[in-house]
């Protein structure tokens, strides 16, 4: 049984162990799927998080608008990987591919997200391209306007979902200005003409990925989200509120990297006695439940403090997902060596975990660009950067 004491933690309320004892009864009988098929296992995923509730939290609901709930999503990110990494993707992207439009969207394009939050629509978030990874900035791909019509031509790759959503939420160059200041972001359904799937991409733990190709895709102008020019700063306010998940997601893992370490350290015999009494196994326990709960709280730092009002909180989850993603490796390298040979072995949860684990510190920003906006957030001003809720302000419940 994992450690739930994080639960009781200040950072938490009530209706959040709630959540979680929700969620932990949902996963019991549900998980793991089989992975033979990962478009199918996707899809069948979405469906039955949505019929069973669990994708509410993704995407704000029109009959009663109210902020993201970060805590609430790191629960669940957290939870549901730690009982099978390809039902923390599927629920993970309905949130990613949606923020924008739950942030910034008309109330046309809000009609969405009641499909998104019952698992009759799937998302993806298409910002990635070829030449631009984590410098969004140096985005190539296109959007020119034409009468009342966008016109989107370009490339975009390692798109989650890519292959089987419903909807993408894209990021292209508009022109208002250069650089960041001269992106807009779109909704474009899957079926719409000149959106091509130019190529499936295979990773070390299956999830649908592919990558894009726009040719000369035309929707109307309502297809934008928010205002021109707008597009960085959405895109970087959806990955503001979602890469404190990502460090969830790690956490999950790491937890249950450590439970079955803790239970195969104590059931294994070596020289006539358990694992466990061996003083270097103790040690790297010790050092696994050190990580885990030191991810743990800057996890959840993050996302309380998000959801108590600050207006960003770009270094706090930076940090989260840098330490999370960072250490979870550590501790599952660790969870492989306990195992011996099973560690390695396909099939076992461990082996599946070590393969989980490493796309998570490269995606929605590698660690070593983490620690560029670390940096760069120490160089501001002290009385600025001292608060996440700025100069003589208190934490504030939205």
């Amino acid at each position: 049984m994992p450690d739930r004491s994080f639960l009781d933690w200040p950072f938490l309320e009530q209706r959040h162990r709630d959540w979680a004892e929700r969620l932990e009864a949902w996963c019991a009988a549900n998980l793991p799927v089989d992975h033979g098929d990962v478009d199918a296992a996707c899809r069948d995923l979405v469906a039955k998080l949505g019929k069973a509730g669990i994708l509410e939290p993704t995407a704000l609901d029109t009959t009663a608008p109210g902020p993201l709930d970060v805590r609430t999503l790191c629960i669940a990110r957290e939870t549901l990987a730690r009982h099978d990494g390809l039902a923390d993707f599927a629920f993970a992207m309905q949130g990613l591919g949606t923020g924008a439009i739950s942030l910034f969207g008309s109330d046309q394009q809000r009609n969405w997200l009641r499909k998104t939050r019952k698992g009759e629509a799937i998302s993806a978030f298409a910002l990635s391209e070829p030449r631009s990874g984590s410098d969004v900035a140096n985005m190539d791909m296109t959007a020119r306007r034409d009468g009342g019509d966008f016109i989107l031509s370009g490339e975009k790759t390692w798109i989650s979902n890519g292959g089987i959503a419903d909807i993408y939420t894209v990021i292209a160059r508009t022109g208002e200005a250069p650089g960041a200041k001269g992106l807009s972001a779109f909704l474009v359904p899957a079926d719409t003409p000149g959106l091509k799937i130019a190529e499936r991409i295979e990773v070390v733990a299956p999830h649908p990925l592919a990558s894009l190709s726009f040719q000369d895709v035309r929707v109307p102008a309502s297809a934008m989200i928010g205002k021109p020019g707008d597009g960085f700063r959405i895109a970087m306010s959806v990955l503001d509120v979602f890469r404190s998940t990502v460090g969830a997601a790690a956490l999950g893992f790491a937890r249950r990297a450590l439970d079955e370490s803790i239970a195969r350290a104590s059931s294994r015999q070596l020289f006539g006695a358990p694992l466990f009494d061996l003083q270097m196994v103790q040690g790297h326990l010790a050092d696994m439940a050190l990580d885990v709960d030191a991810a743990a709280l800057l996890v959840y730092r993050a996302a309380w403090a998000k959801d108590m009002g600050a207006p960003r909180v770009t270094r706090e989850a930076a940090m989260a997902k840098l330490y999370a993603t960072d250490r979870a490796q550590e501790v599952i390298d660790k969870a492989v060596q306990i195992h011996g040979g099973d560690g390695v072995r396909r099939g076992h949860i461990v082996e599946s975990l070590y393969r989980e684990i490493r796309a998570l510190r490269i995606y929605e920003g590698a660690s070593d660009v983490q620690k560029v906006v670390i940096a760069r957030q120490l160089e501001r001003d002290p009385e600025k950067r001292a608060s996440v809720f700025g100069k003589d302000r208190a934490p504030t419940r939205r």
